[in-house]
This record gives structure tokens, C-alpha cells and sequence, in this order.
């Protein structure tokens, strides 16, 4: 049945390529997979967050709370921050997606790196707004090539520091002088979904409490290990959650999710233990990968960007791992043809990648 000429969606909507999500399935290998394309963390939760969610069952006939007082309270005593100021969603998405949807609509421009998460664009197709990508410096974040990009219809400026999939991180002086040069009616939002692997990082909560102009995003997917809850949170000036609330659903967020994420976001032993192991893993696997010709940059996330000579031997890496039953993912659409985003996994995990790569490196290079 063919769609019916008269009913049409807002401008923008059939511009939007559907988000494509980490493999998870490898043919012929479902019962050998090690999933290493979605940046989970490969230890899941925490002992604290897994009570909670067992004890979650004896709740699930009576509606959730409406403001989130106790998870955004939680999240407040942690990070030092005004709980007032915070807002929770279906993961830090939403809030992006609520950014989108109240701050620029159809002839306003919304700015991001050209090595972007892909839900930037998304959500500013979904609003009708004008999405403009500005040019990276060697998968850095460029401040200036942003502030360049900028014009009178510029209403939001994203970026993620550590960014998503290059895993590059740029200084908070850098990101100071971005927030201080914009157009006076551009947010500038910062996405902070790795913040937690980088130790002492506030995710630039210290500029957002002292500017009218920026926001910052978090999640509980990562480090957390609550990628199946989906839960994200955003701080920002007062005038803009208040916007936000506006437009957010009242039951956004399940009894379930809240009540897992304020006993994960106050397990600061079990994030402490994550990220350590995460950085052992990281750097050990960099370094093992470059000595056999696979350099990355610095990562400050829980993955590497591993880059090959090409695309064709970059899609040739890929299929030597899926063939060991090793799942990591191709970032093509993300303009890096000759990379694969390999998310650090256990051990074993980071052992057979690299028994995998060094094979591949060997005698499968070329062919």
C-alpha cells in the first residue's frame, strides 16, 4: 500500500537515516560472540544497581515519581551539583532530542563535529532545523573551524568531549573559549557520555554552573553498565531545564530505572574499579595494537579507533574478527572508512582481538 499523498511528516523527518545501532550478531557464530561494536561496559552493573533492580519488582503497579527528586538528588550529591538544575531522560537521547525540539526548529542551524555522534543530526532533522557539520583536525574537535561555522541562525553547538567514535578529548580551556565565542543566542551543549572514564573529569559541569549558555549530558549506558535501562540526565542553566521540563514527559522515566540508576550513580567504589580497568585494558591494547602497525589516537573512552590503511583493509580486519566471533564496528558512517571502533571488552576479550589482528596483520593485510 502506497503512503497516501496528502499525509506527509514535518520538513526534515524523511531526511533522517535510521540511527544504526552496534552489531550484536555475527552469522553462523551466535553461540561464540563477544559483542565489542556498542561501547558496553563488559562487566554490566553494579553490585548496588543489580539490588535495586531485583527489589524494583515489588513496584511495578504504581506509577513513578513525576519529578525524579530522588534519582536527581542522588546525582546532585555526587557531582556537587543544584538537583534543580538537573533533568533526566531515556537516556542523554532524550535529552538531546528535547534540546533539538525546543531551542531550533525549521531555518535555524545546529552545529557538530564532522566525526559526530549521529544522533546530533537526527535530532535536528526531527525538529526541522538545518544540521551543519564542521570540519575535525585530525579527529580532534576544531574550536575554531565551530566558531567559524557559526551564523545569526545558529541555535545549538554540539559536542562530545571524549568524543564518540574517536575516543580524542580537547582541554576545558579549549571548550571555554568555544562556550565564550558563540553567537549570543547559541547554546552550546556537551555531551559528556564517556566523562566518567577520565579520571578527576567534572564533564564540564564547573562551566556549565557558571554559564547561561551551556548544557551538559550524561548517561548511565557507559561506564554504569545500564545500557538496557536507558537512562541519561542533563544539567544546565536553570532558564533552560525549566524549558525542557515543559516538553518531557511526566512518566519519561519507570520506578525501575529510577530507583537502579540512584543506587548506581552513589556506587562510586564500583566506577572507580570500572574505569581503572578500563584505562589498564585501553592503553595495553593501543599499545599492543600499534607495535603491529594499527595506530590509534589517545583514547579517553572505553574503546580505541583503530586505523587501517585503507577501507578495504579496514572491512578486511572486520571480517577476520567476525569470523572469530568478535563483533566491533565499522564507522564508515562516520566518515572514517579506514577505521573500526573496537570497545574494550574483559581480558580474554582485548586478548583475542589482538591474537585475531596480529594474525590478520601478518598474512591477511593484503588479501
Amino acid at each position: 500500500m502506497s503512503a497516501h499523498p496528502t499525509i506527509t511528516p514535518q520538513p526534515g523527518i524523511l531526511d533522517i537515516s535510521l540511527y544504526v545501532s552496534g552489531k550484536a550478531r555475527v552469522d553462523g557464530a551466535q553461540n561464540r560472540v563477544t559483542k565489542l561494536s556498542a561501547n558496553e561496559n563488559p562487566h554490566g552493573p553494579g553490585p548496588a544497581a543489580r539490588a535495586a533492580y531485583a527489589a524494583a519488582v515489588e513496584g511495578l503497579g504504581v506509577y513513578p515519581e513525576t519529578d525524579h527528586a530522588g534519582l536527581r538528588g542522588a546525582i546532585g550529591a555526587v557531582h556537587g551539583l543544584a538537583a534543580s538544575r538537573i533533568v533526566c531522560g531515556v537516556g542523554s537521547d532524550e535529552i538531546i532530542h528535547f534540546l533539538c525540539q525546543c531551542y531550533a526548529g525549521p531555518g535555524d542551524e545546529v552545529l557538530f563535529t564532522e566525526h559526530g555522534f549521529a544522533m546530533y543530526r537526527i535530532a535536528a532533522l526531527a525538529a526541522g532545523a538545518t544540521p551543519v557539520e564542521v570540519a575535525e583536525c585530525d579527529r580532534h574537535t576544531d574550536v575554531d573551524a565551530l566558531l567559524a561555522g557559526c551564523t545569526d541562525a545558529t541555535k545549538l553547538v554540539f559536542i562530545a568531549n571524549p568524543n564518540n567514535p574517536t575516543g580524542t578529548m580537547i582541554s576545558a580551556s579549549e571548550v571555554a573559549r568555544l562556550a565564550e565565542g558563540l553567537p549570543p543566542q547559541a547554546l552550546l551543549v556537551l555531551d559528556g557520555a564517556y566523562a566518567e572514564f577520565v579520571p578527576g573529569f567534572d564533564g564540564h559541569a564547573g562551566l556549565a554552573r557558571a554559564r547561561d549558555n551551556v548544557v551538559m549530558t550524561r548517561t548511565f549506558s557507559k561506564i554504569y553498565g545500564l545500557g538496557g535501562l536507558r537512562i541519561g540526565w542533563g544539567y544546565g542553566p536553570q532558564h533552560v531545564i525549566d524549558v525542557l521540563n515543559r516538553i518531557r514527559g511526566p512518566f519519561n522515566l519507570s520506578a525501575s530505572q529510577l530507583a537502579v540508576a540512584e543506587a548506581a550513580v552513589a556506587d562510586r567504589e564500583y566506577v572507580d574499579a570500572c574505569r581503572a580497568e578500563n584505562a589498564r585494558l585501553r592503553d595495553w591494547l593501543a599499545g599492543e595494537l600499534a607495535a603491529i602497525g594499527i595506530p590509534s589516537d589517545q583514547s579517553h573512552a572505553n574503546f580505541i579507533l583503530a586505523r587501517f590503511d585503507s577501507a578495504a583493509v579496514a572491512q578486511a580486519a572486520d571480517a577476520a574478527l567476525q569470523a572469530r566471533g568478535l563483533i566491533v564496528r565499522y564507522v564508515a558512517n562516520y566518515k572514517l572508512p579506514q577505521c573500526l571502533r573496537i570497545t574494550i571488552g574483559d581480558d580474554l576479550a582485548c586478548q583475542a582481538v589482538l591474537s585475531c589482528l596480529t594474525d590478520f596483520m601478518k598474512g591477511g593485510a593484503d588479501g
